[in-house]
């Protein structure tokens, strides 16, 4: 299928009506570029992290995104540098599908050196904004991307965070809607990260193994796809 950019509501974009819950913050419109088809036929899960992973922290994404991959789930990430870029480039290359959340429209890129990258998502797989094209970028951007990235996806994963760590935002946001959230031992491990023990404290599940989450992942079900 050739790339396309179009306007779609989130109904359109993953094939059902938000809840009441997720209205509250799923965006009106999605400014949507890509090949894949909508609305998006595989479940979905997002990886997130820190900017500046360790070298554990790339690897541990990488062999969730395979595992996801062979499991039949479209990754969703947030193109930013680190942990994004590792799930997103592990996707790729393991012939999955990815979904780019982006914090700009969809005719800027950030960071600058992911370039390449978000031009391959929008030619073979999907770039979604909520940002019209041309308008400003702003810090609060990034908090707001989160947090359309969490009611996307249909479970959240945070393989490695700081104690300052944006992604904190989703995990919260997932928690609040109701999906599954997901946080590795490199996170709760870290005795500074006093919001990864509190997210357990409200159902967050904390893994070490990557097959762990298995039993608790939403299916994948087909959903009929429609031209637009």
């Amino acid at each position: 299928m050739e790339a396309r950019t179009v306007c779609l509501s989130f109904e359109e974009l993953v094939g059902r009506r938000p809840n009441d819950v997720e209205s509250k913050n799923a965006p009106d419109k999605l400014f949507v570029g890509g090949s894949l088809p909508t609305p998006l036929e595989l479940s979905r899960v997002s990886i997130v992290g820190t900017r500046t992973p360790s070298k554990e922290g790339e690897e541990l994404a990488r062999k969730i995104t395979e595992m996801l991959v062979r499991a039949g789930y479209a990754i969703v990430s947030g193109l930013a540098r680190g942990i994004d870029t590792a799930a997103h480039n592990a996707a790729i290359g393991a012939g999955g599908q990815t979904v780019a959340v982006l914090g700009t429209p969809l005719d800027k890129t950030y960071p600058a050196e992911n370039t390449r990258l978000q031009a391959e998502i929008m030619k073979r797989h999907l770039a979604v904004s909520q940002f019209p094209p041309g308008s400003h970028v702003a810090p609060g951007n990034f908090v707001r991307r989160n947090r359309t990235m969490a009611v996307i996806s249909d479970a959240t994963v945070i393989v490695e965070a700081g104690k300052s760590s944006g992604t904190q935002h989703q995990g919260w946001e997932a928690i609040r809607l109701g999906r599954d959230l997901f946080v590795s031992e490199l996170v709760m491990g870290d005795r500074g990260n006093e919001w990864a023990q509190k997210m357990a404290r409200y159902g967050a599940i904390k893994f070490s193994d990557p097959a762990d989450m298995v039993e608790f992942l939403p299916p994948t079900p087909v959903i009929r796809t429609v031209t637009l």
